[in-house]
């Protein structure tokens, strides 16, 4: 299975064929992208109720639209990535619309990974590493510290 940040760029990448990127920023907007929807998940889990709020995201049972995380992820797109590109306007709009759009595909992506019949915190651990015990890497890895922070108080 592949982790969340492959599942995240795929989804970013299929999404933005839709939005004419001019070529010389194509990547830092898909990036831009990824690591805003990224950042969002990464800051939610630190959040008092972050885990349930994710969980209903990625499993489908929250709408993107509705959801704080699409919001913040919006939120870190729009400051920290066009901003910084100077886009016109109906291109800025376009690309910020992208943010419910990746977010709302990727709901369904979590499911009971563990076997033990319920979506849980395990679950979510395994969805954010891309596997069965693999290790996670970067800002999945500060994720996972952060959950196991958490859970040693």
């Amino acid at each position: 299975m592949a982790n969340i940040a492959d599942i995240i760029s795929q989804t970013v990448a299929a999404s933005a064929g839709k939005v004419n990127i001019p070529a010389n920023l194509k990547n830092q907007v898909l990036g831009g992208l990824s690591d805003s929807i990224l950042g969002s998940l990464t800051q939610t889990v630190a959040k008092p109720n972050g885990v349930e709020l994710i969980k209903g995201l990625l499993t489908g049972k929250t709408s993107a639209a509705s959801s704080p995380i699409t919001a913040l992820a919006g939120n870190l797109f729009t400051n920290n990535i066009l901003k910084n590109l100077k886009l016109d306007g109906a291109l800025s709009t376009a690309l910020s619309g992208l943010v419910p759009v990746v977010m709302g595909k990727l709901g369904g992506i979590l499911k009971d990974q563990d076997g033990d019949g319920d979506v849980d915190l395990q679950d979510i651990l395994i969805t954010l590493k891309g596997g069965n015990g693999q290790k996670g890497a970067g800002i999945l890895g500060a994720a996972t510290s952060i959950l196991g922070g958490f859970l040693k108080k």
